[in-house]
Formats: structure tokens, sequence, C-alpha cells
């Protein structure tokens, strides 16, 4: 994924109030940010891979276990790596906060001020 270099991409649910904190705090990081609400926009499973590399976690660590819909489908089952990027082509909702990639860092922002520390 090619990207700006003063350009923050900021993958989100719009609907979260964690992830319009987290935005406001992102107008102090970067001039311009490229908002992709992830539930709306699919992203690839190589997007999903190159931003993991950059998070240095796996996919099971985006998720919020505590959610419904995950109990019901994907928690107790073994799965392997190809199969936990397809549950976050599949179920993006299921993030639990967002993701914000500034040049070749990425922070998954699970407080809002998190996403300062791509300073």
């Amino acid at each position: 994924m090619k990207t700006h270099p003063s350009e923050l991409y900021f993958y989100h649910s719009p609907d979260q109030l964690i992830d319009k904190q987290t935005l406001a705090y992102a107008h102090s990081v970067a001039k311009f940010i490229n908002q992709i609400d992830v539930v709306k926009e699919r992203i690839t499973t190589t997007q999903w891979n190159s931003m993991l590399m950059k998070l240095n976690l796996r996919a099971k660590d985006l998720l919020n276990k505590a959610h419904p819909q995950y109990q019901a489908l994907i928690a107790g089952k073994n799965w392997d790596d190809e199969s936990w990027l397809n549950i976050l082509v599949r179920y993006p909702h299921l993030i639990k906060s967002p993701i914000a990639v500034l040049r070749n860092k990425a922070i998954l922002c699970r407080t809002p001020s998190d996403i300062l520390r791509l300073n």
C-alpha cells in the first residue's frame, strides 16, 4: 500500500465513540488524514497483513472478544493465519479500536490519546 509521507491513514468505525474521540486527537498528529471506514470499505487480506506487520500484532489481537458475534462464530475454534485475515475482511466491525498508520509506523488506538505516540 503506497502512502503519502505526511498523510495519516485512520482505519475506524465512525459509529464508535472511541473512534470519534481518537479522530479528534489525530488532527494534532497530522495535517492530512485519510479516513477509512472499515465497515464500508473492503480491506484486502494483503492490506490487513501489511498493517499487522507494522502493528507487530496478530489478527486475533485486533478483535473484540466480548462481542456476541465473536463469541458465536469465532471463539473456541482453531484458525490458521490465513483464516484470521479472512475473519478481519469478513467481520471488520469486530475490530476493538481504530488503527492509525503514519509513514511506516502503525498503532492500535486502545485509548484516544494513544494516537499521540505516532509523533
